[in-house]
């Protein structure tokens, strides 16, 4: 494997590592808390980590194609 592939590798496994912590962070009691544009943000970032995570994961695929 190339040396790039490996580092895509690493960054979707931070990145899934990040986002799964965030994940847990909107569904919890302090979120409901915060103010609404900042709970907003915060959706918006997650979601935004998704999508992300997802061409990673394609790119990936196509590496080991």
């Amino acid at each position: 494997m190339e040396a790039y592939q490996e580092r895509v590798l690493q960054e979707k496994s931070e990145l899934d590592e990040k986002r799964s912590k965030l994940e847990v962070f909107v569904h919890g009691d302090v979120c409901k808390n915060l103010p609404i544009m900042e709970r907003s943000d915060l959706w918006d970032q997650l979601r935004a980590m998704k999508e992300y995570s997802l061409v990673l994961g394609r790119r990936i695929d196509r590496f080991l194609a």
